[in-house]
């Protein structure tokens, strides 16, 4: 009788232990910036599937992907700036650039679609290297930086395009519009899965695995976390700043020609007000703002709230101004709400 008593107490402990840690699992889940997210994502989802029953149709979820792919590429690069306690604000002029780069290049010249397409990506990523030179060498705070170069850099797309759209008939080679790999990527479907989703699912997973199985991915982390601790342990900080906001101007570009071959054109004006979507859509998904916390699968997450909302309430009528106000104001309760989270942490 002893024994089963000392089995059956044995057996209510480690039941209780299982369930405590699954529940403590959970909780931990819940409480961390990702399960809030996720948590919003769904109460969303479930809201506007009752309101609109045609919302959660294949279509209209293949809509939402597809509209918010671009966003999502740049928002890996962003994820990786915001992480070291940067911010980036010329991602969306530097996609413009980009696609205004590659469409002038092809169209307009007359250049080969490899080579139009390579001097479209590397216009990004000069864009992104001279970032980053610019806030470690000459000290300029990341946001001054970006912000004088969001400026810049969609003036030398309006240089670029003279102002019109890509191509200009008046100015373009005969029967030339975007390079035809582009095209193809921007509007072609695989299997019923628009070709710019699986490009964005490859950015995601490329940046995923910087920041989770390579050295540059601990080191952006331990800088986001504390940059004097960084350098006291080895870890060569400007160089780490540098690579990121390449990296990000480098996915700003690959943005940039997919979004101009989902449009068949190139404008130097496109984009416009979307390096605060990306920015939203990395807080929403729990990276913190101050530096050393962030996750790809967040800012997914992120984007998906974000695309969610906007088309759940295109379907419902609500005007654009509305949108904007309530974009605003979701942006500041997650902030808010993230730093209340932080604060009862650490207490």
């Amino acid at each position: 009788m002893g024994e089963n008593s000392k089995t059956a107490v044995t057996q209510d402990a480690v039941a209780d232990k299982a369930r405590h840690g699954a529940l403590g699992t959970l909780g931990r889940f819940m409480g961390s910036g990702l399960g809030g997210a996720v948590a919003i994502l769904i109460v969303l989802i479930a809201v506007f599937s009752i309101l609109e029953p045609s919302y959660l149709s294949v279509g209209n979820l293949t809509n939402i992907l597809r509209q918010y792919s671009f966003i999502l590429i740049l928002a890996v690069g962003q994820t990786m700036v915001i992480i070291t306690a940067g911010i980036d604000l010329s991602v969306a002029a530097t996609a413009a650039l980009a696609g205004s780069v590659m469409g002038v290049t092809y169209a307009h010249a007359g250049l080969p679609s490899w080579l139009a397409i390579g001097l479209g990506l590397l216009s990004g990523f000069v864009i992104g290297l001279f970032n980053g030179l610019a806030i470690t060498m000459w000290k300029v705070p990341d946001i001054i930086v970006t912000l004088g170069s969001l400026t810049a850099v969609r003036g030398v797309a309006l240089v670029v395009t003279d102002g019109l759209p890509v191509p200009n008939y008046s100015h373009s080679v005969e029967g030339r519009r975007m390079p035809p790999a582009i095209e193809f990527l921007g509007t072609a479907d695989v299997g019923g899965i628009p070709l710019i989703i699986l490009v964005a699912a490859l950015c995601c997973v490329a940046g995923w695995y910087v920041l989770n199985r390579t050295r540059l991915g601990r080191s952006i982390v331990a800088v986001g976390g504390n940059q004097e601790a960084s350098r006291v342990s080895g870890i060569n900080v400007s160089r780490i700043k540098v690579s990121v906001y390449a990296m990000s101007g480098l996915l700003a570009g690959i943005g940039g020609l997919v979004l101009a071959g989902r449009l068949n054109s190139a404008n130097a004006l496109s984009a416009d007000g979307n390096e605060l979507d990306t920015i939203a859509a990395v807080v929403i998904g729990g990276a913190a703002l101050f530096g050393g916390e962030g996750r790809v699968s967040g800012t997914i997450v992120g984007v998906f709230i974000m695309g969610v909302l906007s088309n759940g309430l295109n379907m419902m009528g609500v005007s654009d101004f509305w949108k904007r106000i309530i974009n605003g104001l979701i942006i500041i309760v997650v902030v808010a709400v993230d730093q209340w989270r932080r604060r009862r942490a650490a207490a």
